[in-house]
């Protein structure tokens, strides 16, 4: 009982902050997000967010596009290292299918993050979060191809910030809406 007066509050709260036009930090607003996604890593949120130069002066629906932005980001940063692998001499051969259909998905994740930031930005929350929400199931679709050709992926750290930054911007969408 005790968690649904701090989920009510925490709502009222949130409501103030984005009907009052006060901005929330983004500790404030990992915060709420992690309180209504229990998914939501509330340290990387704050470490993501505050890495961002216009984070401070941003109100839940700026750090919702925010996050969107840090998402397309992350992949086409990705893709980048996923090219460093291809190119690099030596690369196991067994590694190469799996590293060149990843470079296709997060190309494919980079652009469902920017239709989300797009999204997002014309307040059209549903389709953010749906844009959003399809970049962990391009992670998963990465992830799977490691596990199809039998080799560790070297992309983790990658999957799990992107699923990470999905989750982070449909909680913080939520918070809006």
């Amino acid at each position: 009982m005790a968690e649904i007066g701090k989920l009510v509050l925490l709502i009222v709260v949130a409501a103030f902050f984005i009907v009052s036009g006060v901005h929330g930090t983004p500790q404030t607003t990992c915060k709420a997000a992690a309180n209504i996604d229990k998914r939501v890593n509330y340290d990387f949120c704050v470490s993501e967010l505050l890495g961002h130069p216009e984070s401070a002066s941003a109100d839940a629906w700026g750090l919702a596009k925010i996050t969107a932005l840090l998402g397309g980001s992350n992949a086409g940063d990705a893709k980048a290292e996923i090219e460093d692998m291809l190119a690099k001499p030596g690369t196991d051969d067994k590694l190469k299918v799996p590293l060149g259909q990843c470079h296709k998905v997060y190309d494919q994740m980079g652009l469902a993050f920017a239709d989300a930031a797009d999204e997002l930005n014309w307040r059209h929350y549903d389709l953010g979060r749906k844009k959003a929400a399809q970049a962990i199931q391009f992670t998963q679709q990465c992830d799977n191809a490691f596990v199809k050709a039998g080799v560790r992926s070297p992309l983790m750290k990658r999957s799990e910030d992107s699923v990470q930054l999905a989750i982070i911007c449909t909680a913080i969408t939520n918070l809006i809406k």
